[in-house]
């Protein structure tokens, strides 16, 4: 019989950024029950507000449904190692994604104005709207260049502009702010897309501290010893 003594297993904690999917994928039923809730319900009260822009909301909700549900597949290396050509179309489907549902997000809350939507909400979902494009796009122009590893920082800072619309009506629901009226809201649109890019480059700093520290330099041998010689000098 063995007398050798049991290494205790130690805990395999969950990568970082499957904790922050797990955490966005909770946003998203959150948000699909609580503000949402009026695409399985016929009679819920949001429709009288909807029934004027319906036809644009839809081909909105379709693409940006699409971009948060792809965006995390494009984190995933081994599906960009093992199935390259699949996560590039899955890249297609975000970057279409983007470019209809932000315009149109823009273009929705534009015609809310007619209904005595403020104007300083408009400029706000414009301003959504361009850091989205512009993000995905800045990413597109350097994958079109082979330059990968900025190609993912930029992935990164769409992706965190592309959760602001979680990120809203989660802040607004949870603290009861949706409650105040739009100057609140607006209060909370600003603040989250003003913490998106730091949110962005704080997570791609983190990256780069966890990556391995390059191994020190040996002391050089001392002349005419070689480096065997001299290890073994030293024993």
């Amino acid at each position: 019989m063995s007398t050798a003594p049991l290494v205790p297993q130690r805990l395999a904690w969950p990568r970082p950024k499957y904790v922050l999917f797990a955490v966005i994928g909770v946003m998203a039923a959150y948000v699909l029950r609580h503000n949402e809730h009026f695409l399985i319900d016929a009679k819920d009260p949001e429709w009288p507000h909807i029934q004027p822009f319906k036809w644009w909301l839809l081909p909105h909700g379709l693409m940006g449904a699409c971009a948060l549900l792809l965006g995390p597949m494009q984190f995933s290396e081994r599906l960009r190692h093992r199935f390259t050509k699949f996560h590039r179309v899955v890249g297609r489907f975000y970057v279409a994604g983007v470019f209809v549902a932000a315009p149109l997000g823009f273009y929705i809350q534009y015609f809310n104005e007619r209904a005595g939507g403020a104007r300083s909400f408009s400029i706000a979902a414009a301003v959504d709207a361009i850091l989205w494009m512009l993000t995905t796009g800045i990413a597109m122009a350097f994958i079109l260049n082979g330059k990968v590893q900025q190609h993912r920082q930029w992935m990164t800072r769409s992706f965190a502009v592309a959760i602001v619309f979680l990120e809203v009506r989660v802040v607004a629901g949870v603290t009861g702010w949706e409650a105040l009226g739009e100057h609140a809201l607006e209060t909370i649109v600003w603040g989250c897309l003003a913490f998106s890019l730091l949110f962005a480059d704080v997570v791609l700093q983190w990256q780069e501290l966890r990556r391995t520290s390059p191994a020190p330099a040996r002391a050089p041998a001392a002349p005419g010893v070689s480096a065997p010689s001299a290890v073994l000098s030293s024993d």
